[in-house]
Parts: C-alpha cells; sequence; structure tokens
C-alpha cells in the first residue's frame, strides 16, 4: 500500500475509517467514531492521508491522519520569559489533538511528514486567525520523545499528560521562505 500525495478533509464516503490500526487503541477510536463527528459539530478538523488503491468496499484506507482545533492556555503555563510578554487574559493557540500513523508505515517517516504537513496547515491558517503557538497532549513516552525531536518544548501536565508547545513564530520560520 502507498499514500497519496496530498493530506485531505476526512470524509466518511471516502475514507475507509474501520480499517485504521496505529497500535493506540484511544487514537483508532477516534479516527473511527468520533473524528467525523467532532467536525460535524464544528469542534475540530481532521486530515488524512488515503492511500492510492481503494479496497473492495470503493473506499480509501487511511495511511496517516491529523486533527486540530482552536484552543487558548494561560499565560502561566509558559515559561517565565515568554509569560511576561503576553496579556492576562487566555492565549490562542492551536491544538494538534490527534496524529497517527497506520502500522503498515511506521518507521517510513509518515510521522514526520505528517506533522510537517499538520504544522503547515496551521501555518496557513495562521494566516487569517493569529495564534500564539501550536500545542499538543502527548498520549505516551514516545510520542514526547518524538514531538521533543522536532522542537517542541515541555508546557505543562494536562489532564494527567504532558503537553508541549511550539510557538508560531518558529514554525513561520519553516515556511515563509
Amino acid at each position: 500500500m502507498s499514500w497519496k500525495k496530498e493530506f485531505e478533509e476526512l470524509k466518511k464516503s471516502l475514507h475507509d475509517r474501520d480499517s485504521f490500526d496505529c497500535g493506540e487503541d484511544e487514537l483508532n477510536t477516534f479516527i473511527k467514531t468520533q473524528a467525523a463527528k467532532h467536525m460535524q459539530a464544528g469542534i475540530s478538523r481532521t486530515m488524512v492521508l488515503p492511500a492510492t488503491q481503494p479496497l473492495l468496499n470503493h473506499k480509501y484506507p487511511i495511511c496517516s491522519f491529523y486533527s486540530v482545533a482552536a484552543s487558548a492556555i494561560s499565560r502561566e503555563t509558559l515559561p517565565e520569559n515568554l509569560a511576561k510578554k503576553l496579556p492576562h487574559y487566555p492565549i490562542p493557540v492551536f491544538l494538534l489533538a490527534q496524529l497517527a500513523v497506520h502500522k503498515e508505515f511506521h518507521g517510513n517517516g509518515l510521522g514526520k511528514i505528517s506533522l510537517i504537513k499538520a504544522l503547515e496547515y496551521l501555518w496557513r491558517v495562521n494566516q487569517h486567525m493569529k495564534a500564539y503557538a501550536v500545542i499538543v497532549d502527548c498520549l505516551t513516552e514516545s510520542a514526547q520523545h518524538f514531538y521533543k525531536k522536532y522542537g517542541f518544548t515541555f508546557l505543562c501536565e494536562h489532564n494527567g499528560r504532558v503537553r508541549l508547545f511550539l510557538p508560531m513564530k518558529t514554525i513561520e520560520q519553516l515556511f515563509s521562505h
């Protein structure tokens, strides 16, 4: 199985959610049962990277996906040197709510590709609706290592998970050439 060149918005009629398995139950359940509902409710947007060939049901398997949402953090959660420059009301951020790669593609660099595409998408959104940073709540320790490898730093503990962040100024440097 190989993947298409571009991510596209999740569509239940086009994408086979049931065959997705990244090895993490929480992420599998999200793409299979919650992602489309959250999009319909206006909570988040899920983008998928479909395979190039459809299954027998004429739907395309999902090779990887990411889900993003608007969010906010309090300045007190930020390092003091950053916080002192910000207002006292909630700071707008983008939440990289989910990012997963089908286990068939683990170790092929698709996680890195998916993260870059998610950050590029959020950078484009930031041209119209500003946010201070991208935050991510890590499901596992290996997820923490993955995001830290790409420049995310510790923000705080949130709902029992480690929350990391990457300032939009850093992301802008990646894509504004």
